[in-house]
């Protein structure tokens, strides 16, 4: 890791520093699918591993529940009683095959979502949550929206496509799934292989439709899919070594092997690794602050591959300030792998506790930096 540059601003003019380096080119071994589109990415940066038609617009098929779990997630209404209604009657395709007046909490509507892409569970959900399904496809558009989700549309929770589909693009969909994992409940449930429940009218034992659940040990969830129009699709996710993980592949006949041979990669080529550590920080050819200590408020973790390390590049950008008070903001941090910006910390200021008094010298070269 390097410094990039180092600048300086005082009043009515700017002092810059920089510091020359090689940057070294890195490559990494190529690796193909069979998907028409497909992506691996890490979920916590949301930082691209491979990619192919990631932008291509394509119906996704139920792999389209993994929205409709998080608005019903997002709703707060998980332990509530859901009295299933004739909206099921609608339903068709894959289900769970729930009765009209059948008690459920939401939670449990959920695990036959997921596990086992009940698309009558996913009808009583849109109505119980959303109040009918034309309000909860509303509902699961704008969440679409709010995660700029630029390339999606949903006109049902369910993800068939014989009427209207819904469409997506693997890109939206790994953002999508990077952020259901931050939701504990989400995590809880596409993790889980089997779920049994006892009704008033029935007594059920769901296993989960992904196999990668016991076929890739390092596997934490994912949503299954398939229509005539869409063919196959598959979101799973794993971590290992602190990386988590996200692949999405559509129209994949062999995706199963695929989402394994990428996560192999991924893990084999990538290290998460701490960048920044709050506290206390030293930046090279600063004199004007040498009274002061310099410091950041956050930790920051990105994950590289191991010939990217000697390409993360840092700039700080300081404000020359002749009164300064603790914990002022007096500065940034961008860092750079490559020339790509990745992430940009707010500097501040505080003074170091001491007895000593600055030297005439000392006190005589602030006088002149203040000229400046």
């Amino acid at each position: 890791m390097s410094f990039f540059s180092y600048n300086f601003l005082g009043e009515g003019m700017k002092k810059v520093i920089f510091l020359l380096l090689l940057l070294i080119p890195f490559k990494i071994s190529a690796i193909e699918t069979s998907a028409r589109s497909a992506i691996l990415m890490d979920t916590d940066t949301n930082r691209i591993l491979y990619e192919k038609n990631i932008h291509e617009v394509r119906s996704v098929a139920s792999i389209s529940k993994i929205m409709t779990s998080v608005v019903a997630i997002e709703s707060n209404k998980l332990d509530d009683k859901v009295i299933v209604g004739d909206e099921i009657n609608d339903a068709y395709g894959s289900g769970i095959y729930i009765k009209i007046g059948e008690e459920l909490t939401l939670r449990d509507l959920l695990y036959g979502l997921m596990l086992r892409s009940g698309n009558d569970a996913a009808l009583a959900i849109a109505k119980y949550v959303g109040g009918d399904v034309d309000t909860f496809v509303k509902m699961m558009n704008e969440k679409a929206k709010e995660l700029k989700m630029k390339n999606t549309t949903f006109n049902n929770p369910s993800g068939l496509d014989q009427e209207k589909g819904n469409y997506s693009t693997a890109y939206d969909m790994a953002i999508l799934t990077s952020y259901a994992m931050k939701l504990d409940e989400y995590k809880e449930i596409t993790s889980t292989k089997k779920y049994t429940l006892k009704t008033n009218k029935n007594t059920y034992s769901w296993t989960n439709k992904n196999k990668l659940l016991s076929i890739y040990k390092y596997t934490t969830g994912g949503k299954t899919g398939f229509t005539e129009i869409a063919k196959r699709t598959l979101v799973s996710t794993a971590s290992k070594d602190n990386l988590n993980l996200v692949v999405v592949t559509l129209n994949d006949g062999n995706d199963w092997q695929d989402h394994q041979n990428l996560f192999e990669y991924g893990f084999n080529n990538y290290t998460n690794i701490n960048i920044l550590k709050k506290g206390k920080i030293n930046i090279y050819n600063d004199n004007y602050y040498d009274e002061y200590e310099l410091y950041i408020k956050n930790d920051y973790n990105y994950i590289i591959s191991n010939s990217e390390e000697d390409n993360l590049l840092f700039k700080y950008s300081l404000e020359k300030k002749r009164k300064i008070l603790d914990d002022d903001k007096i500065g940034v941090l961008n860092i750079y792998l490559g020339d790509k910006k990745i992430h940009e910390e707010d500097i501040f200021i505080k003074t170091i506790k001491s007895n000593k008094k600055k030297s005439l010298f000392t006190k005589f070269k602030e006088w002149i930096s203040n000229l400046w």
